[in-house]
């Protein structure tokens, strides 16, 4: 079915998504926060890169730290914008008019999840890159990659699953 022939429907946020809209806000906030923070407290030479491990293998000037909140806020709006328009995103299933809303709702709640991962990602990013920079940290630690995966790749199997459950239910 193209894009165009899908149905127009208005979602309103359900109290969990407006919950989800918020606490990115927030961590976004807090991801400028922090940055500006620790901006002011490192040195000018600061870890740059993490390898998988977890470890620092790059150092550089403090001020490429500066690229995470605006990668970050940059990431924040385009999800935001592209999560208004549901009818374009790609479905397992055909959308027809009986079942439009609820996968719109799956999707676009799948997005907002989405967004707030990454944005708690950079805020970890930010937090421990400081952190090992003053001593308390050694790196993000073994468990920084394998959160990440679990952070992104969570969301977007429930949204899977829940938009392949609707469509045996409208059946």
């Amino acid at each position: 079915m193209e894009i165009e022939a899908r149905p127009k429907v208005k979602l309103n946020l359900s109290p969990v998504d407006k919950s989800l809209e918020m606490t990115s806000k927030i961590f976004l906030v807090v991801i400028w926060g922090l940055t500006l923070y620790t901006f002011l407290k490192l040195p000018t030479i600061i870890p740059t890169h993490f390898n998988a491990s977890g470890q620092v293998d790059s150092y550089g000037n403090k001020k490429t730290l500066i690229i995470l909140p605006l990668l970050a806020t940059i990431i924040y709006f385009v999800l935001t914008q592209i999560n208004k328009h549901p009818r374009g995103f790609t479905y397992l299933i055909k959308i027809t008019e009986d079942n439009a809303e609820k996968q719109y709702a799956i999707a676009t709640r799948m997005y907002r999840f989405l967004k707030l991962a990454t944005l708690v990602i950079f805020s970890l990013i930010i937090l421990f890159t400081y952190l090992t920079t003053i001593g308390v940290t050694n790196g993000l630690g073994f468990w920084f990659l394998p959160l990440t995966e679990v952070l992104l790749l969570i969301p977007t199997a429930i949204g899977i699953m829940k938009s392949l459950e609707k469509k045996n239910k409208v059946a």
